[in-house]
């Protein structure tokens, strides 16, 4: 007989090497699932197939009473029916004990952008400088491809073709995607590549002794690059992702491209960009319509 504990480890080793699962989604499994361990230790459940319907509901419940965001109870709902679904297939479990079950709805909170301008004054960083050339190159190519920022750190100069403006990327999932590349990033990345001198299998932005830069350290830089181009917003990496996507949208307006360029693999998580749209349109015509803030008769 398997243990909870034992089947949730084999799982998190099956992430780990079967599906080569990214640091940070094997950081909020391994979180998420020990919140589960921890319940069923309270509730003396060692057995998966001694778990039932109402001790996920009660598992539920008492992350809410604990005062969990719903976006959150929603991650560890999600991550015990992978779970679950795993050990169904490894024959430790007969039937799914949360099937059925729904987690909390989550208010839809829209992502941040800058505005055009705002984006353009970030990327114009100056040159001059030791890190100059390697923080323009940083912005742009974020600005222009919409990269996620672990996707960044992880890029190799053998990923870029800048003759025909292509970035080579491995996503989410382990799913490799070709993304265009802006005239004024590849303009960048050349300066940048020309000032470093780097091989091709070294990074193409690399942190202290030439290793693999971190998320942590692109954010911090990042935060103090707005200050310095008089940007006062809180900036961070997803937010230059955030403004390529709406940018796009609002110029093309073709959904499923955007979806394609970010890699997504849902397009119901790119539709969140043309609530950004509409909510710009309307403001627009609150602002310009003669009969838009006309006051009801009283």
């Amino acid at each position: 007989m398997t243990t909870i504990a034992a089947g949730t480890e084999r799982f998190l080793q099956h992430l780990a090497v079967e599906r080569q699962a990214s640091p940070h989604t094997l950081s909020n499994y391994r979180r998420d699932l020990q919140a589960w361990q921890d319940f069923c230790v309270a509730q003396q459940l060692a057995d998966p197939e001694a778990v039932q319907f109402v001790h996920v509901q009660q598992f539920m419940t008492h992350e809410h009473r604990r005062g969990l965001a719903p976006k959150s109870i929603q991650r560890r709902l999600s991550a015990l029916r992978s779970l679950f679904k795993y050990l169904m297939k490894h024959d430790q479990l007969k039937y799914d004990p949360s099937a059925g079950l729904r987690a909390p709805k989550a208010p839809r909170k829209l992502p941040q952008v800058l505005d055009v301008d705002e984006a353009v004054r970030l990327v114009e960083l100056p040159t001059d400088g030791g890190l100059g050339l390697r923080d323009r190159a940083m912005l742009e190519l974020l600005y222009s491809s919409g990269l996620r920022v672990s996707e960044l750190c992880a890029l190799t100069w053998r990923n870029l073709d800048l003759d025909d403006s292509l970035v080579t990327v491995l996503g989410k999932g382990g799913k490799t995607r070709v993304v265009p590349v802006g005239s004024h990033a590849v303009s960048a990345l050349k300066a940048w590549q020309q000032q470093s001198a780097p091989a091709l299998n070294s990074p193409v932005f690399p942190g202290r002794a030439g290793a693999v830069i971190s998320s942590r350290a692109i954010q911090l830089r990042l935060r103090q690059l707005a200050q310095q181009q008089g940007i006062w917003k809180r900036v961070y990496p997803h937010l230059l992702r955030h403004s390529f996507a709406s940018h796009m949208l609002e110029s093309s307006g073709n959904l499923r491209g955007v979806q394609e360029l970010l890699g997504h693999a849902d397009i119901a998580t790119t539709q969140i960009y043309t609530h950004l749209n509409f909510q710009h349109l309307a403001s627009v015509y609150d602002a310009a319509h003669p009969r838009a803030k006309r006051k009801k008769p009283s």
